[in-house]
């Protein structure tokens, strides 16, 4: 009989695979580099970057059931396989100067094994933690939110001492090693595994673990009022925190006054503060469960971003930012635990795949509108109402998700009493 694991270890697992995949986010280190080395526009070497979003969001909407039907350590193994071949493969189109070849094989080969990846481990961690299920998968998402922060001074240096070609062969093959080294580690916990004293925790009184609200197949989820009030508030809080991702510099410069030195350390910054926002608030979710978290980042957002125009002082205008950042990467770390919460774990995988079509929706519309807007207006203050707006739709269907889920609780214990 095989040692039962460690669940501990299965979390640093999915670390090591979140935090190859967030790498991704590193992506503009190589885009004037790859520019000058091969003379292609920056709109055409950023476009690889765009597919790899997009081909995340359909290849984890697509393979969910991957997942589910083969298990977390075959499907993060292929997640690793194709990932690490889209680095290699790109660093390969570079050498031989093939666009065509770049694009397939970093946004489409590499995009595939992204989504793969980032949801591969999340369903199985949320079944060996039911008594901290925030934490967990706020330990695995803030492995993919540090990919960049590890990535970028160490891709840069590796550019300028072997070229990019190199560096995307060097990479690739780090990331494949440290993929695989998660996967090989990651299971399923045992039918029925509790935490140990779980059960002792039940009977004096305080339940440790919460029954879920439903167990639901990913047909049946989608389904449901809940599931569509789910992605509305996962597009709209993401929509807000990508429109000022990217932006973040110019943003600065323009509204109060940042030098260009400047503005790139709050960038710097942004991605410390998205990282501890991902532990940080899907802990406290564990506490005051995922509604009334929601519910908090969209009242934070709608005074930020109104406040934000009118904001003359460096210092706070930066702190509200950070303050956005952290409620930008706490949604990703929450968004597994609520579908558990609300769905059951019985098809988490392709529950959590089909949410996150949002991502990619909201990766193509909040960057366009804001820079359209721009564009037209010559001001980033009409975006600031435009996502507002968006908050206050957001902040109103995290409450009605909280009275479908009070009522649903209430038939379901009125049933029980008729049955006794």
């Amino acid at each position: 009989m095989e040692k039962e694991k460690n669940r501990w270890l299965i979390a640093l697992s999915a670390v090591a695979i979140h935090l190859s995949i967030g790498s991704a986010y590193a992506y503009s280190v190589y885009s004037n580099p790859i520019g000058q080395t091969v003379g292609w526009k920056s709109t055409q070497v950023t476009l690889a970057f765009t597919l790899a979003i997009a081909f995340l969001g359909i290849s984890a909407a697509t393979l969910g059931r991957l997942v589910e039907k083969k298990g977390p350590r075959t499907s993060a193994t292929v997640a690793a396989i194709l990932f690490s071949l889209g680095q290699v493969g790109a660093g390969f189109a570079v050498s031989i100067q093939s666009l065509p070849l770049f694009l397939f094989m970093y946004g489409v080969v590499g995009g595939i094994g992204l989504g793969l990846g980032y949801i591969s481990p999340v369903s199985t961690l949320v079944k060996w933690f039911p008594d901290r299920r925030g934490l967990a998968t706020g330990i695995a998402v803030f492995g993919f939110g540090a990919g960049a922060l590890v990535t970028s001074p160490i891709a840069a240096r590796l550019i300028e001492s072997v070229g990019v070609s190199n560096t995307f062969y060097i990479l690739g093959t780090t990331y494949l090693l440290l993929m695989l080294a998660g996967a090989s580690y990651i299971v399923r916990p045992p039918k029925g595994w509790v935490p140990k004293g779980s059960n002792e925790i039940k009977d004096n009184g305080r339940n440790a673990l919460k029954e879920d609200l439903s167990q639901l197949t990913a047909n049946e989820a989608v389904k449901t009022k809940r599931f569509w009030m789910l992605w509305t508030m996962i597009f709209i809080n993401i929509s807000s925190g990508i429109m000022i991702i990217s932006v973040a510099s110019p943003l600065s410069q323009e509204m109060v006054g940042l030098s260009v030195a400047s503005a790139a350390s709050m960038v710097g910054l942004m991605g410390i503060f998205n990282g501890g926002g991902r532990i940080g608030w899907s802990s406290v979710s564990d506490y005051i469960g995922r509604p009334t978290v929601f519910s908090i980042f969209f009242v934070i957002q709608i005074i930020a971003f109104l406040t934000l125009p009118i904001v003359s002082n460096v210092i706070l205008f930066q702190l509200l930012i950070f303050l956005i950042m952290t409620m930008y990467g706490g949604g990703f770390a929450a968004l597994p635990a609520f579908i558990g919460d609300i769905f059951g774990t019985k098809e988490l995988g392709a529950i959590h795949g089909y949410i996150l079509t949002a991502w990619s929706l909201a990766g193509v519309v909040g960057p366009i509108a804001v820079s359209y807007i721009h564009e037209a207006t010559g001001s980033y203050t009409p975006a600031f109402f435009l996502i507002t707006i968006m908050l206050m739709v957001a902040l109103i269907v995290s409450v009605m998700i909280k009275l479908d889920i009070k009522r649903i609780k209430k038939n379901q214990a009125n049933k029980l009493l008729k049955a006794v």
